[in-house]
């Protein structure tokens, strides 16, 4: 039961029409798209990578494309639901900047539309996530949630009493450039220190191979693993690494994690959520990443020992939580949709009566 859900957010959620939709989440370096139903059950996903060589907007608005395509021929689709990881105006229609892909001001939304036969929705991909963990996992029955979602960099989102706190702008939650390190590491998004680049996919895997670069001890075990092919190291192996006990890989989970309970300790200080909850593709390292964190935030925490503290858990939903949570969205513009089809319809009909009404008149 969403117990938090207001009067009118019940109504258009629970009310919007039971139809499979599509759920699109587009990150650094993969899109997945997934045919989900109204329960949030996965009927069937599909990936692909995110074009390596051109990462312009229309290769990968042709990558969304084909994956829908694909999905169509097997699904009844009703409305694609999109999780961009960027900035997305307040209409929800154009990315203004994506710090991991080319687009600047792109009319994604009007771009697919144009192409796909059902309509589309635009969001960030960690307001996708966070309306899927709240809607169907971790965060069900919470009323004040900040998601957190750790993969090629941070993204973020807010949940007050069943709605996304979006800004002004369309651009809130973007936590992963706050500034934690002034004068540090250079981020993609042309500033230095973001706290992305110390608590991320990436910034695990730059540690790592840091490490292996310089041949250090430590990373003996990690170098024979990819036969000293630095560039072979990947966040998955390190996961895989650490959970098998090894000494450097442990250390770095426990670095990131560390920087990520900081982070979610000044959020605390901000937004005084009741619970966080942590997705995306590192959170998939379970507690070798969590519990640093949850030691770091309890250390850092204003008014720590007088205040409740907020939950930190996993993500329910996994790596899926955008693209289940971009599908559900869309079931609101699938119920427009239909009403405004419905709307035609019915005027179209009326149309046809008058006509049949003036040339029976004119027959008399």
């Amino acid at each position: 039961m969403l117990r938090t859900v207001s009067t009118r957010e019940r109504r258009s959620h629970l009310s919007a029409p039971r139809v499979p939709t599509v759920g699109i989440d587009i990150g650094g370096t993969k899109v997945m798209a997934g045919v989900v139903d109204a329960d949030g059950t996965i009927l069937e996903k599909v990936r692909a990578e995110t074009p390596e060589k051109s990462k312009s907007p229309k290769v990968v608005e042709d990558t969304i494309a084909e994956l829908v395509l694909d999905l169509s021929d097997r699904h009844d689709v009703h409305a694609v639901g999109i999780g961009a990881a960027g900035w997305i105006d307040a209409d929800r229609s154009r990315v203004l900047f994506a710090p991991h892909l080319a687009w600047r001001d792109e009319p994604l939304k009007d771009a697919l539309t144009a192409r796909l036969a059902v309509p589309v929705m635009v969001d960030n991909d960690a307001n996708s996530a966070a309306w899927g963990e709240w809607r169907f996992g971790a965060g069900r029955g919470e009323d004040h949630l900040v998601m957190i979602t750790l993969g090629t960099g941070i993204g973020g989102a807010i949940l007050e009493d069943g709605r996304v706190k979006r800004g002004k702008y369309g651009v809130a939650g973007e936590f992963g450039h706050m500034q934690v390190v002034p004068g540090g590491h250079r981020c993609p998004c042309g500033n230095r220190g973001c706290w992305e680049q110390y608590s991320s996919g990436n910034a695990l895997v730059r540690e790592a191979r840091e490490l292996a670069a310089a041949e250090s001890p430590v990373a003996y075990g990690i170098i024979d693993r990819v036969g000293g092919q630095v560039g072979d190291i990947t966040g998955p192996l390190i996961t895989e690494l650490a959970r098998s006990g090894d000494a450097m890989c442990t250390e770095l989970f426990h670095e990131v994690g560390s920087w990520l309970g900081v982070g979610l300790a000044n959020l605390a200080a901000a937004l005084d959520p009741s619970c966080f909850v942590i997705g995306g593709g590192v959170s998939a390292a379970d507690e070798l990443l969590i519990e640093p964190a949850r030691e770091a935030f309890r250390r850092q925490l204003t008014g720590r020992g007088y205040r409740p503290e907020a939950r930190i858990v996993k993500a329910q939903l996994g790596p899926e939580a955008g693209m289940v949570g971009a599908a559900d969205l869309a079931r609101l513009v699938a119920r427009r949709f239909r009403r405004a089809n419905r709307r035609r319809l019915e005027r179209y009909e009326r149309y046809e009566r008058a006509a049949d009404n003036l040339r029976r008149a004119v027959g008399q």
